[in-house]
């Protein structure tokens, strides 16, 4: 079976490699050496003497969740050795920004024998910790067969991804044999790896980590300044992990919101930066003057209508900037995204129909009344144009949503308290 698996996965690279070859060209080097399994010697020296735990988070959303858990940590264990592994060039700018203290930021290695030993035997983990839905077969067998324990934190199994994993049934539950514990965000995820056959004794529910990040808290960056006098007295739409086929309902939606409010401005975050450039062609057909974030470094010449996010690692604070917050992904069939950034400033949040991956997230704040869920164009246009006219209200869904964050929290200590047990 795992011959297959690696056979499979060997087809689904090759599939794959044109797109990461013009990734490489636009956000620099692809990594390849280090998804091999290759590292710099003067980094595997270090931790092969230090054994440090490996943490391993994909992207961004990882990265973050990652960062929060590192802070616990190291709190109550400030000597314990860390090395940081992702999979996106993105992931790694965050990792580094949001875990400086890590020995080191890897690219993980590919999925197959080869490139996993080389890793495994150059870092020499006394602990892994996988985030959220990563699962790699042949990475596992093989820290099962070194005696190095794998945990998954602040797990998670998405519908779809539930779906795709009982079609490969016998596969999932030998892998899931190789982890040592699984700390799920929610009961709903804890019942979709039972159910793909982890053992009942290993799973534990300790809450999604993302409701502790209190990034909120830090110093809002000089950096974004500039923005922030753009947008000062302004009714402020901050549109956040946007897909494609939703910046043209949201620009519709705009034109609309400013006809009623006609000083309102877009902030518009995509959720691909190489998707920038058609996102301009949008703006440029809804001819709605713009500006890219990364060009507003003073005052704009033109006040725009649209400020276009360009850059990586500001959606956060931008949210801070909002007066409404729209969550991405979920007005077409993306999963959706994190609505917990907006809710740390204690914004009024509207997202689509399309919640996969953040179900149990959405319907507790949908429990306290808080969001606002839309469907299309006008149902958009008509919640913002009314939280803009209604101050009083738009506060009201602020707070509340800030009430449901805090009393969620107390993921991460949870979970440090059970990695305490592995190192």
């Amino acid at each position: 079976m795992s011959v297959l698996y690696s056979i499979g996965l060997f087809l689904a690279l090759l599939t794959y490699l044109p797109r990461l070859l013009r990734r490489k060209g636009r956000r620099g080097p692809f990594g390849l050496a280090e998804r091999l399994g290759r590292y710099p010697e003067s980094l595997t020296i270090r931790l092969r003497e230090k054994r440090p735990l490996w943490l391993h988070a994909v992207s961004v959303g990882e990265a973050m969740v990652g960062g929060i858990l590192v802070s616990r940590l190291r709190a109550r264990r400030s000597g314990v050795p860390l090395l940081v592994s992702t999979v996106t060039a993105t992931g790694r700018e965050v990792a580094r920004e949001r875990i400086p203290q890590a020995e080191g930021h890897i690219y993980f290695p590919l999925d197959f024998p080869g490139p996993v030993a080389r890793a495994l035997t150059a870092v020499n983990p006394r602990l892994v910790l996988l985030t959220e839905g990563e699962i790699w077969p042949n990475f596992l067998e093989a820290c099962h067969l070194r005696g190095v324990p794998v945990l998954l934190v602040n797990g998670r199994v998405s519908h779809r991804s539930f779906r795709r994993c009982q079609l490969v049934k016998p596969l999932y539950r030998r892998v899931l044999t190789r982890i040592a514990l699984f700390c799920m965000q929610g009961e709903g995820d804890a019942r979709r790896i039972l159910a793909l056959g982890a053992d009942p004794e290993r799973v534990v529910v300790t809450g999604n980590i993302k409701y502790d990040d209190e990034e909120a808290n830090d110093q809002f960056p000089a950096r974004l300044a500039p923005v922030a006098r753009l947008v000062d007295g302004r009714p402020v739409w901050v549109a956040g992990s946007t897909h494609r086929g939703e910046e043209g309902p949201i620009l519709q939606a705009f034109r609309e919101i400013r006809t009623g409010v006609p000083d309102s401005i877009l902030v518009i975050a995509p959720r691909h930066p190489e998707r920038i450039p058609e996102v301009e062609m949008l703006l440029r057909e809804a001819d709605l003057p713009f500006i890219r974030r990364s060009a507003l470094t003073g005052g704009a010449a033109e006040l725009p209508s649209v400020v276009l996010v360009d850059t990586m690692g500001e959606l956060s604070h931008l949210y801070s900037l909002a007066t409404v917050a729209f969550v991405g992904g979920s007005l077409v069939p993306a999963g959706g995204h994190n609505i917990l950034e907006p809710a740390r400033y204690r914004r009024p949040i509207l997202f689509g129909p399309h919640m996969d991956n953040f179900a149990e997230v959405a319907e507790a704040f949908l429990g306290e009344g808080t969001p606002h869920r839309v469907r299309d164009a006008p149902e958009l246009a008509a919640r913002v144009l009314e939280l803009f006219r209604d101050p009083a209200a738009a506060h009201r869904m602020g707070e509340a949503a800030y009430r449901v964050l805090t009393r969620n929290r107390g993921a991460a200590e949870r979970t440090v308290t059970l990695i305490e047990r592995y190192l």
